[in-house]
């Protein structure tokens, strides 16, 4: 059997179910509520999170703008530049995280002095 099939017999990649899920808490939304939002029963959407279903592409695309992403097709080799930028984006959301901002176009310089 060909690898892309084989691959997509096993489901859809763990990091992605997990991104799902974490989009779901962020939402604070149960598996039933987002069933409800997407058309599909509670149990559907349990079977996607645990990688026992494969949803079809409409449905992953409906999940996940509903969630409030959406999908891209990205060149493998910008993948960890991408997810970097991303945590990035998610670390400097995070609460406290101001701290130790510096203004984008600061110099190094800049970021260590205190304000006159």
């Amino acid at each position: 059997m060909p690898s892309r099939i084989r691959a997509r017999l096993e489901g859809l990649p763990e990091d992605l179910r997990h991104a799902l899920v974490k989009a779901r808490h962020a939402n604070r939304w149960s598996q039933r509520e987002l069933a409800s939002r997407v058309g599909l029963p509670q149990v559907h959407i349990s079977a996607i999170e645990t990688g026992k279903v494969v949803p079809r592409f409409n449905t992953l695309l409906d999940l996940v703008r509903i969630l409030g992403f959406d999908l891209l097709l990205v060149p493998r080799p910008l993948v960890p530049a991408l997810q970097s930028l991303i945590r990035d984006s998610e670390h400097s959301a995070s609460p406290g995280s101001g701290e130790d901002e510096r203004p984008l176009y600061a110099t190094e310089d800049e970021a260590g002095r205190d304000e006159p």
